[in-house]
């Protein structure tokens, strides 16, 4: 067990590399059963999630809890800085509200033709 003042640092690579008493790092060997995890069916690994108690439930229950009436679409749309940067200034929410005012503009050309 690594006592409190051990010090610990990540390559690039994903290499973990632990401090040395000399101040020195060195690679942190793998306990990992890697061969062993590629073995494991989807079944398997679904069994030992399920009976995992920090493991939230994502069964069919889960799934059907969400909202699914949404009816929205992610885009990218390009806005002048000075639209963004005033609904930002009005807190959190900026896209949303950026969508009620579109709706409001859609309903009133519906109305008018």
């Amino acid at each position: 067990m690594a006592s409190a003042d051990t010090a610990f640092t990540r390559l690039a690579d994903g290499t973990l590399l632990l401090r040395q008493a000399d101040g020195s790092y060195r690679p942190v060997a793998s306990e990992t059963d890697r061969d062993r995890i590629d073995r494991l069916t989807d079944d398997e690994i679904e069994r030992m999630a399920a009976s995992d108690p920090d493991h939230p439930a994502l069964d069919d229950a889960f799934w059907a809890s969400i909202d699914k009436t949404s009816d929205k679409e992610s885009i990218s749309l390009e806005l002048d800085r000075d639209v963004v940067a005033f609904f930002k200034r009005q807190g959190q929410g900026f896209r949303r509200r950026i969508n009620e005012v579109l709706r409001d503009y859609v309903s009133l050309k519906q109305k008018t033709g």
